[in-house]
């Protein structure tokens, strides 16, 4: 059940200069994510989904405006507070899982458990549990170049709620994969979010996907719209 709002964002712009001028990517961007929500941003490409998620997680810095987390402006944290930020209560998955080939299945998903400094023991067990709400404990001893697209998905969701975050912040996380493991993926991420009483935010062009979201915005010219 919601308990006020985890996001909110106030008047958020990005722009930048280009051989032609001032490129505006975002344009006073006003949303609020209230807590457990699962909330979608659709837009076609080049239409600022991926800089706004970006600004949400502190991957990038907004051009003005202001973004609060809990209540706290989060958008003049140093780099050491972002990534410890980050690394606590955000968990990240991208349209390409950016796992790491030379290590098994299990070691990519306890991976933010031992950059946050946890024994390597609590981080696999995290890991090992993670992949069981994620169908893969079969794959656990398994190098990830032996996964299907699917699976690595999969794998990187894992990864994401290793550490229990409070968001996760998904970026076309079905853009790569065939419809029927997209929609696989777009499932089980909605039913863990339930599950754990995590906030998802999704940038996506895929409609099917925003449809399984309780609430879904559009992106267009750099404005944002409820839909």
């Amino acid at each position: 059940m919601s308990s006020g709002p985890v996001y909110r964002l106030e008047g958020v712009s990005k722009e930048f200069e280009g051989p032609a001028g001032t490129v505006h990517v975002l344009k006073n961007i006003d949303l609020t994510v209230e807590t457990g929500e699962c909330v979608a941003v659709v837009g076609a490409s080049g239409s600022g989904k991926t800089s706004l998620l970006h600004i949400m997680g502190t991957l990038d810095d907004a051009s003005g405006g202001v973004v609060r987390f809990n209540g706290e402006d989060i958008t003049g944290m140093d780099n050491r507070r972002r990534a410890r930020f980050r690394n606590i209560e955000i968990g990240f998955i991208f349209q390409f899982h950016h796992l790491l080939p030379e290590f098994s299945t299990l070691e990519n998903v306890a991976m933010p458990g031992i950059i946050a400094g946890e024994p390597r023991a609590k981080c696999l067990e995290l890991a090992d549990a993670a992949l069981n709400d994620v169908g893969l404990e079969h794959r656990k001893g398994h190098k990830v170049t032996t996964l299907s697209g699917g699976e690595r998905q999969r794998a990187a969701i894992a990864r994401a709620i290793l550490m229990r975050p409070k968001v996760v912040l998904a970026d076309e996380p079905t853009g790569s994969l065939d419809e029927e493991s997209g929609t696989m993926v777009g499932e089980l991420l909605v039913s863990l979010a339930r599950d754990h009483g995590t906030t998802l935010v999704v940038v996506t062009h895929n409609r099917d996907l925003a449809g399984l979201m309780q609430k879904r915005h559009e992106l267009r010219s750099g404005e944002l719209y409820a839909c």
